[in-house]
């Protein structure tokens, strides 16, 4: 009688359990994308009478239509929004790797203090003001896409992230090894340790454009001409100015204003959709770099 071999040692009944559980969870995950994505096809209408439901009673396209005859406004946030996350992911990345690899490398002489200051300034903030005084006022950088992305290009966490991936995936002999045969620190660095480390660069990649892609926070405290608004920030105006007519018009109580041609959840809702729908495109592309580095991981373990 032939054995079943099996490479862990966990029943097939448990195994289906925990398969079960597993993919529960996942869907828990990915239920509110879902659900934001119907409220915005579902109408007005069925929104004011029924509320939210994963079944509405009548389907529309208008919030889409609302959100596209926003015209230029949109697209050029959005623009700002692709520029911002592409140009600040390229400059973290490359600190990130080079400043990682200095505190992987045992030979390199002040790795003891530029660890100690990665460590510190995860501990430590400079705060609100002083961030605010440096990038407004030393750095002149306000109402420019670069008040944007100076603040995030170093992230400690990534760089610690970026460091222990480099111990565990990139045996010490193989550097010795370029060096023995003349290679340069940089050309070591993008030409044998980068290749290996791919796994690690695409995860830490894709937390950074995430980073970027959600922050609205330093638009909201840099950013005074509209025209370079990123769609983050502009989602939020719209929702502050929206909620501020409301609420000054059921004040005044106008009888001669519609308050159903104000826009509704569903527009919000697209919006956000649309916010999403770039992130949610992109990660298939780094998900294969992810696996492979938790299976290198898995092996190493």
């Amino acid at each position: 009688m032939k054995k079943d071999f099996r490479g862990n040692r966990i029943s097939r009944p448990a195994e289906t359990v925990i398969h079960l559980i597993v993919g529960a969870f996942a869907l828990l995950c990915i239920l509110p994308f879902i659900f934001i994505i119907i409220i915005s096809f579902t109408s007005a209408d069925s929104l004011r009478v029924y509320g939210y439901s994963f079944f509405p009673n009548q389907w529309s396209t208008s919030s889409f239509e609302a959100a596209f005859a926003m015209g230029n406004v949109l697209w050029r946030s959005y623009g700002i929004s692709f520029l911002i996350t592409g140009i600040g992911t390229l400059l973290s990345m490359l600190m990130t790797i080079t400043y990682s690899y200095a505190l992987y490398r045992q030979d390199y002489p002040f790795r003891k203090f530029l660890s100690f200051f990665v460590f510190f300034t995860m501990l430590f903030g400079g705060g609100l003001v002083p961030t605010v005084m440096v990038i407004r006022n030393l750095l002149q950088l306000g109402d420019t896409l670069w008040a944007m992305i100076v603040p995030s290009m170093m992230i400690p966490f990534h760089v610690i992230i970026m460091r222990t991936f480099f111990k565990t995936s990139v045996p010490e002999t193989l550097i010795e090894c370029a060096s023995l045969d003349g290679s340069s620190e940089f050309r070591t660095l993008f030409t044998i340790v980068v290749p290996i480390a791919k796994p690690g660069i695409a995860t830490v990649s894709l937390l950074t454009a995430i980073g970027y892609w959600n922050d609205w926070w330093l638009a909201m405290l840099f950013i005074r001409n509209r025209a370079l608004y990123p769609l983050q920030y502009l989602l939020m105006q719209f929702q502050q100015n929206v909620d501020f007519v409301r609420n000054n018009l059921a004040v005044i109580g106008d009888a001669n204003v519609d308050f159903s041609a104000l826009p509704s959840e569903g527009l919000r809702m697209a919006l956000a959709v649309l916010i999403v729908l770039p992130i949610a495109c992109a990660y298939p592309f780094f998900q294969r770099y992810i696996v492979a580095g938790l299976t290198v991981g898995a092996v190493k373990g």
